[in-house]
Parts: structure tokens; sequence; C-alpha cells
């Protein structure tokens, strides 16, 4: 899941780029040569071309196709590696280098993409269409155009006889949008093959377009994830008659545990991204949730800023962790009182939290009368530290690419495989190469999109970024 599937409230504010972080100095580079925009596109088409989604089956033919691009561009067979699991599959490829300049970088994303029903779609979502200035179809903007970027700069670099002073490893996931087994498989049972000293994640982050000039407007660096986890509130009760009615009940029960969930605020959280994020963001934001903004980053923990701040839902998820009622089951008869009934509450948790201590929390808050239970292992990760590295590079890159865009720190409020990493001991930094407008942030829905032009521009962006973290050494 990338940074623009939920928006980042950017249509809340009004943003200038010249109060924002500052940015690199600007210092564009020709774009990248047409060979590799065609072989970019070629990829890019052939990969939206398989239906990689959920009971399909067809992750492994993304992987396989890919593995033969790479064979084809130069690649040793030896360090392509095509691994299996269940119906799905991942991808490692590893781009050798001297070994001159430090342990390897890793570079995500995924080659699955949300179900698409292709009777809803104005076009044949599993086709890359270009028309009207945009690519549409599934995986378009989530995230097959980061996995054909990756690529096509990988064989770009190995094509000029660029020789990195580390090694740089592709890891394609098969399974993000559900289960993440292929990116815990990879960082347990194949860690050899991933392991390094820190991952870039193109399924994170990413550049924003201004909705009225369609202009870059700033760049997003995300060093940390919140996690979702699921937990069950269930009453239990006799039941009986309905005709009988009785002082307890199971429905009433619940509906107290769920006021108490309700009234309840998380003790206030902050971390280094996100007091970046307030910190340019308060500059541009008008109003009493700027100023708001702007006490919090200078006073971390300020509770009437927090206040001011929680009223807005676009950013109450970061200040703390959250929790909220999503989902109801009781009864089983119309004529019977409850035996049992059940809430399902989503909890996006912040970094650096357990998801044992928010069930702990629950359950103090709704009494031992009510069974709380995990519906599902949550994967929670810390933050990863800002690495000044990673962010000179990041900013290189980015005025490469779009000249005088701000690079500005943030937290995501989902998580992505990213978390998987970093839950493994691998910092992960959230760089997307491709600059969406909020309002055509269309994942996971219909008519999925990117602009041609932003796509080609992200071309230019890898390029940079790679060069800057990787090294370089000698010709071969």
């Amino acid at each position: 899941m990338n940074l623009r599937k939920l928006g980042m409230g950017l249509s809340a504010v009004t943003l200038s780029a010249a109060a924002m972080s500052a940015a690199a100095p600007s210092a564009s580079v020709p774009a990248a040569p047409e060979p590799v925009r065609v072989e970019a596109r070629d990829i890019f088409a052939n990969i939206i071309g398989i239906e990689s989604s959920l009971g399909k089956g067809k992750v492994p033919l993304v992987a396989k196709y890919l593995a033969e691009r790479f064979k084809a561009g130069g690649f040793p067979a030896a360090d392509i590696h095509i691994l299996p699991l269940g119906e799905t599959a991942s991808l490692v490829v590893r781009y050798r280098g001297s070994g001159k300049g430090g342990r390897p970088i890793v570079f995500i994303a995924h080659m699955d993409v949300v179900t698409a029903k292709r009777g809803d779609w104005q076009r044949d979502p599993y086709r890359l269409i270009e028309e009207d200035g945009f690519f549409f179809g599934r995986g378009t903007s989530d995230v097959k155009q980061e996995v054909a970027l990756l690529t096509a700069t990988f064989l770009r670099l190995k094509a000029e006889g660029f020789v990195p002073a580390r090694d740089l490893i592709i890891a394609f996931s098969g399974d993000e949008e559900t289960a993440q087994a292929t990116a815990r498989d990879l960082v347990t049972t194949h860690r050899d093959l991933v392991d390094a000293e820190f991952a870039l994640n193109g399924d994170g982050g990413g550049g924003v377009l201004a909705d009225d000039t369609s202009k870059p407007l700033l760049y997003y660096v995300q060093g940390a994830e919140k996690s979702s986890a699921q937990f069950l509130l269930t009453t239990h009760n006799p039941g009986g008659h309905s005709s009988q009615p009785r002082p307890d009940n199971a429905i009433y029960e619940l509906a107290d545990a769920l006021k108490a969930v309700q009234k309840y605020e998380f003790p206030l959280k902050w971390n280094e991204w996100t007091l970046a994020d307030f910190k340019a963001a308060s500059g541009v934001t008008k109003g009493p949730l700027g100023e708001a903004m702007a006490r919090f980053a200078a006073q971390p923990g300020n509770a009437a800023a927090a206040a001011e701040i929680a009223k807005n839902p676009a950013y109450v998820g970061r200040i703390r962790t959250t929790c909220v009622a999503t989902m109801l089951n009781g009864g089983h008869a119309e004529n019977a009182l409850p035996q049992s009934a059940t809430a399902t509450i989503n909890c996006r948790i912040f970094p650096g939290t357990s998801a044992a201590d928010v069930q702990k929390t629950l359950q103090g808050l709704v009494g031992a009368q009510v069974e709380v239970r995990q519906g599902y292992d949550a994967l929670v990760s810390d933050a990863s530290p800002m690495r000044a590295d990673v962010m000179a590079a990041v900013a290189k890159a980015v005025a490469a690419a779009a000249p005088g865009t701000p690079v500005v720190p943030t937290q995501a409020a989902y998580a992505t495989d990213g978390a998987v990493y970093r839950n493994a001991g691998i910092p992960t930094y959230g760089v997307g190469g491709v600059f969406i407008k909020d309002s055509e942030g269309f994942a996971h829905g219909l008519n999925e999109r990117i602009r041609v032009d932003e796509f080609y521009r992200a071309l230019t962006y890898w390029d940079v970024l790679i060069k800057a973290l990787a090294g370089y050494d000698e010709r071969l």
C-alpha cells in the first residue's frame, strides 16, 4: 500500500513550496534516454497485463517475466531467484558491486495487486492504456509502476557498465496486499538473499502534485508506519426468550464496552518523523491547526496543541494510537435474548507501542466480563532512524527530477512490506518515485492511473538516487 492510497490530508491546508522544509538546490538533469523510456514502458505494459491478484495464481508469471528481462540484461542466473510460496512468489535479484562501499541496499516493492472487477471499469484494468496523458490499469499506482521503474533502472545501470561500490538487491514480494507472507519469508527463511544495511521502499513516500497547477508540490520521505491490529470484543450470556428480559444482556453490555472505547484517548506519541512533518506543515497551514502543529513540534506532548490537531481526522493518527469500532455482530434470533455479541475494533498502533499493550489497555477499559482477543497477529515495527545519507540522496534525486520541490519527512498511517523489514531489523525508507495529485489517487479503486510524464520523470529520480547511495567503482 503506498502513501497516496489514503491521501495525506493536503486538502485541509494551503501549501507553498517556499514555506516547506528546505529542498536541495535545483539541479535538473536530462530526461532518461529514449531507449530507457521505451524499455520501461514495455516492462510496465507487460506486468500490468498479468492479473496478479488474490486467487489467480499469476504472481509467479510476473516474477518469471521480470527474471527473463534481468537475464537478457546481463544479470547472471545465479543472482536471480524466484521463490515460490503457495500460489504466489517473490523475486530477488542481486546487482553485484565491488564491496568497497559497505553492506547492500535492498529495494522493495510488490508484484501483486488488489482485485479489479472488469465490468465496473471504463477500460480493461489488466491492459496498460495510455489516454489523455495518463497510464490506466490496475497496479499503475500500486505499485507496479515502481516495479517497472526499478527494473528498468537496474537494466539501464547494467547496460552503462555501472559498478556500484556495494551490492544492490531487488526484492519484489508477491502478497503485500493480503498476508505479506512472501516478505516475511524473505526476511526469515531467505534472509541471506535480502540482508542489507537498509531498505528503500517503492511502496511508500513519494511526490505530491498541486491540484490546481499539476506542478510538483512536495516530496514525502516515509520513515515510519503505523501498524493495523484487529481486536474482537465479545460478551456472553445464557440468553433466553425475548418475552422474559433479564437485567444482563450481551448486546447492552457490548454497547457499554464500546462507549468506553469511544471515550478513551491513547497517550500522546511522537518521533522525529512526525515532529519534522508538523514543523514543515505548520508554516503553510492556516489558522488554529497550523498554530497547533507548530506548538506540538516545538513542545512534543503539548496537550492543548494535541487537542486542536485531533479535531482533524487527517492528523489525529499522527499523535497517538487510535482504535475505532468498525463491525458488529450479535444475537441469533429476533425473538431470543442474545447469547453473544461481538464488535470488531480496528487499531492503528503508533510505532514503539506493542499490540499486547494495546490489548491490555482495551481489556482494562471494557472490564473483565468482556472478552478481548486479537483477530490476527499484528506486525508492529519501530520507526527507522532518520539517516543523513538517505535524506541527502533523496533531496539530490528530487532536485534532479523536480527542481525546487521540498522534501518532507513523514510517518504513514498504514503499513506496507516496509513494516516487515523494520520488524526484522532492517531500517526502511519509503521513497517511491512517482508524483501524484491527491485528487487522482485511485489505488484500490476504479480506473487507477498515473500521469505519463510522472512515470518517465521517475526514471531520472531513481537513476540519481541509486547512484548517490550505491557509490561508484571503476568500470569492469
